[in-house]
């Protein structure tokens, strides 16, 4: 099986910075685009960042030049630097990556979330 654990969600106020790490585990061959989606209280969820294993990257226009993915192929993990926070920020924050498995193929995995909240 796979796993994707998250850290470091948490209160912060408005300007401050946050860092998420997530990081993949189990019977892995390979991981390919990874991602860390959102979900705010009534809202679905929505992609936030996204970085492919050569390290091309995609934002949604609402964090571009606030938010930075990064990503370390040879320990499986993702991160997210979220600089600039806003309370429209608050949400849940999902980890995603698309691994192919050694028993099971290839598909998407999600991680538990962690809560991201910004003060005004």
């Amino acid at each position: 099986q796979v796993r994707l654990v998250e850290s470091g969600g948490g209160l912060v106020q408005a300007g401050g910075s946050l860092r998420l790490s997530c990081a993949a585990s189990g019977s892995i061959l390979a991981i390919g685009i990874m991602g860390w989606y959102r979900q705010a209280p009534g809202n679905q969820r929505e992609l936030v960042a996204s970085i492919t294993s050569g390290g091309s990257t995609n934002y949604v226009d609402s964090v571009k030049g606030r938010f930075t993915i990064s990503r370390d192929n040879a320990k499986d993990t993702v991160s997210l630097q979220m600089n600039s926070l806003i309370p429209e920020d608050t949400a849940v924050y999902f980890c995603n990556a698309r691994v192919t498995n050694r028993n099971t193929g290839t598909g998407d995995y999600w991680g538990q979330g962690t809560q991201v909240t910004v003060s005004s």
